[in-house]
């Protein structure tokens, strides 16, 4: 693997792929690319896309069952191996924030500080319970 490689997308289990697919697309203005059916594995899924080009993957298998609870911020999430979050770099982690929870997301995290110097952060949950970080880079970019 070369240092050329460049993020595609991140894929994300669902219970219920119609309501988190409205839910993205309302709540992170993302954009249906494509739908998909596996019908010898009982699973549906939906790539959606960004304006700034990342890709969410939605995916819902019949019989799927939840991995035990929802962490309830980054630092439960952390105690799990595998998928924690996926994060997405906003101008205004405030503004984005509080657009989530209007828009259904729940807090798990309010804006502050991040650990690494100069930018701030935030975490909320969707409605299922998955974990998104937003980070505001701007001030890094700008040195």
């Amino acid at each position: 693997m070369t240092s050329t490689a460049t993020f595609d997308h991140v894929g994300i289990s669902v219970a219920d792929l119609d309501a988190a697919t409205d839910w993205y697309c309302a709540a992170l203005g993302l954009d249906r690319e494509f739908a998909f059916e596996v019908p010898h594995a009982g699973l549906r899924g939906v790539m959606l896309l960004s304006d700034a080009g990342y890709r969410v993957e939605l995916l819902e298998r019949a019989g799927s069952a939840p991995p035990g609870p929802a962490p309830r911020g980054p630092d439960e999430a952390v105690l799990r191996r595998g998928f924690g979050h996926m994060c997405l770099d906003v101008p205004d982690v405030d503004a984005a924030h509080a657009g989530l929870l209007a828009a259904g997301a729940a807090d798990r995290m309010p804006p502050r500080p991040s650990p690494e110097a100069g930018i701030r952060m935030a975490y909320v949950a969707d409605p299922e319970g998955n974990l998104i970080e937003l980070i505001d880079r701007t001030a890094a970019r700008a040195r």
